[in-house]
């Protein structure tokens, strides 16, 4: 096989995992009572959080042999530095946050659309609509935070090449091939199925991939549909692809302000009361995201966190009164000293 080909098999493998998990929310979803949104989405929470932090834990298990294969399709030998701990992406938002106060999020989306004047049908649509999407996009991510720490710790790997898998969007597209730097965060969407590619400073051109020719091998009404018809006729008529589509570029936010909510769903929004939540924290004079999850002395990271700040009685269980660091957070604390960061990813617990 290709390295073009192994990243396609792992990307693959990843997306049809993704996709049940996403069709399970859906599932669930449409058993939600319209009359009492909350209260029938919170009975099936329990399911949802078990189902997707399995599906994490599976995602990130495969990181360590994915890059090793890469590397072996290269002909280099590459000794890591350490092992990804697949549980340590696991159960825990790609922001910080518990999972379980992310899957709440679609009964309150659904509530706020009601609040504004959206019809029933329309409110549920919005619930749904971002179920899937963090049934999808939690697996997808701890896939790939786990991939770029299995890259961290393979000196060979200088950085990656983001490669996109099927059918994609305009903002990827203008990516595609685009070689990073070991430490650089992977720019992402809801959704989005992209992956990295492990690359050594030697890493042939065949893997880089040309945005223009995929523009070029897509059917006209498949070009309009990705880049709007204007967009893409613009970079028929000679326009600058990048240029059309950052120009496009903009976000919505998930509960518009004023929104009716309680005061229960409202720390559900913050990231929750007791379970966990993400936090901005100053850590050598620089404001980083670090999260309470993961901390109890259960885990690795409870564990190690532990051994450096103590532990504190939360709940039921003993936590390490140590912060705990998000991985994009560690690369930017590293600042581009590898071997700090792979010390950071041992102590908080995401490799071995």
């Amino acid at each position: 096989m290709s390295v073009r080909q192994v990243a396609a098999a792992h990307a693959d493998d990843r997306s049809r995992l993704a996709i049940r998990v996403r069709a399970e929310f859906r599932r669930l979803w449409k058993l939600v009572d319209p009359r009492r949104i909350s209260e029938t989405w919170s009975q099936h929470i329990p399911r949802l959080l078990a189902l997707l932090t399995g599906a994490q834990r599976a995602a990130a298990s495969t990181a360590n042999l994915y890059v090793a294969d890469t590397f072996a399709e290269l002909g280099m030998a590459s000794r890591p530095s350490g092992l990804v701990v697949p549980e340590a992406y696991a159960g825990i938002a790609s922001d910080g946050r518990p999972l379980a106060s992310l899957i709440a999020q679609p009964a309150i989306t659904a509530k706020v659309s009601l609040s504004t004047g959206r019809s029933i049908d329309e409110a549920m649509a919005a619930g749904q609509a971002l179920a899937e999407m963090i049934g999808h996009t939690q697996v997808t991510d701890a896939g790939r935070a786990a991939d770029q720490a299995a890259i961290v710790v393979r000196e060979a790997a200088t950085g990656y090449i983001r490669m996109i898998v099927g059918p994609t969007c305009a903002r990827c597209i203008i990516l595609a091939g685009v070689r990073y730097e070991w430490n650089a965060g992977f720019q992402r969407h809801p959704n989005c199925d992209c992956v990295h590619i492990p690359a050594a400073e030697d890493t042939p051109d065949e893997i880089l991939t040309n945005p223009a020719k995929i523009f070029e091998s897509m059917a006209p009404a498949e070009q309009d549909r990705v880049f709007t018809k204007a967009g893409a006729q613009a970079i028929r008529d000679g326009a600058d692809m990048n240029q059309v589509v950052n120009a496009r570029r903009g976000a919505r936010g998930l509960a518009p302000a004023g929104a009716r909510i309680t005061a229960a769903e409202a720390r559900l929004l913050r990231g929750g009361r007791d379970r966990g939540r993400l936090e901005r924290t100053d850590v050598f004079g620089r404001q980083q995201f670090t999260t309470t999850e993961g901390r109890t002395v259960r885990g690795v990271a409870g564990k190690r966190l532990s051994r450096r700040g103590g532990t504190e009685k939360v709940g039921r269980f003993r936590s390490a009164r140590a912060y705990r660091l998000m991985p994009e957070s560690i690369y930017e604390l590293a600042d581009g000293d590898r071997d700090e960061a792979i010390r950071l990813l041992k102590v908080h617990g995401y490799i071995l």
